[in-house]
């Protein structure tokens, strides 16, 4: 092959492997939630608000309660992860699949159980406050990051480990730079799944004094005040819109590049 041959059949060798994010991609979704905040903000500015709504807004008490559920979005998702990967890369190995059942059981246990039983169950036995809150949602979202691990791991081509294994490379090594990255779309398709559900589920966290959004929420039901309930309402539903964009921006941009073509 020539060097002008060489030039021109490069573009397309290259091209398989560019990391492409659509300009509708990333801006369409951020000028809705734009615009939906927006307008939320410039009804609240024109709407007579009674002293009940005013006083559940005032003195910071909205970015208090967004800030407090970012944080347990956060924090239950790094706990998720800790939990989930680790695991589910255990529960591949041959010397503990056996006990993959068992651990998918209990994961199903966690999501099939209703989160607001479950949240109550968690104060009785560990009080009242964020740490109930935290396991509540911690439970409830193991399940897609663990099945999307395993799944992940168990479909990756026998063919493809064993050549791994016939270079020299160590189990390690085979996990680390063949079965993990060939795992890695389902694993983090399972994490974006279980960030969406922790903005969810973060909601609740309120009826055991954790915090959040829920609190808006609630006490626009409790107090029947309308104002209050759609904010909080507004604001999760932008949260966990945003949450997921940007979780689907991270799955395209981690996706190894050897995958793309």
């Amino acid at each position: 092959m020539t060097a002008l041959e060489d030039a021109e059949a490069s573009p397309a060798r290259a091209e398989p492997t560019a990391r492409k994010v659509s300009r509708r991609k990333l801006t369409v979704l951020p000028a809705v939630l734009i615009a939906v905040l927006l307008a939320t903000w410039l009804w609240f500015a024109r709407a007579d608000l009674d002293p009940v709504s005013e006083n559940a807004l005032s003195g910071g008490q909205v970015s208090k309660a967004l800030r407090q559920h970012v944080e347990l979005t956060v924090i239950s998702t790094f706990f998720v992860l800790l939990i989930a990967i680790p695991l589910g890369i255990l529960l591949t190995r041959r010397a503990l699949r056996k006990a993959t059942p068992v651990a998918m059981a209990l994961a199903n246990i966690g999501q099939a159980t209703p989160a607001i039983g479950l949240l109550a169950l968690l104060v009785i036995w560990l009080g009242i406050g964020r740490r109930a809150a935290l396991v509540g949602i911690i439970a409830y979202a193991v399940l897609p990051v663990l099945s999307n691990t395993i799944t992940g791991l168990n479909a990756n081509d026998p063919t493809l480990l064993e050549a791994a294994r016939g270079i020299g490379m160590s189990p390690l090594g085979v996990l680390a730079r063949v079965e993990l990255p060939l795992a890695v779309p389902l694993i983090l398709a399972g994490v974006r799944t279980a960030l969406v559900l922790n903005v969810g589920t973060a909601t609740l966290a309120t009826f055991g004094g954790g915090g959040g959004l829920g609190v808006l929420i609630t006490t626009g039901i409790t107090n029947q005040r309308m104002p209050v309930l759609v904010l909080g309402s507004i604001l999760t539903v932008v949260l966990a819109l945003l949450v997921d964009w940007l979780a689907s921006l991270a799955e395209l941009l981690l996706r190894p590049r050897g995958l793309e073509a």
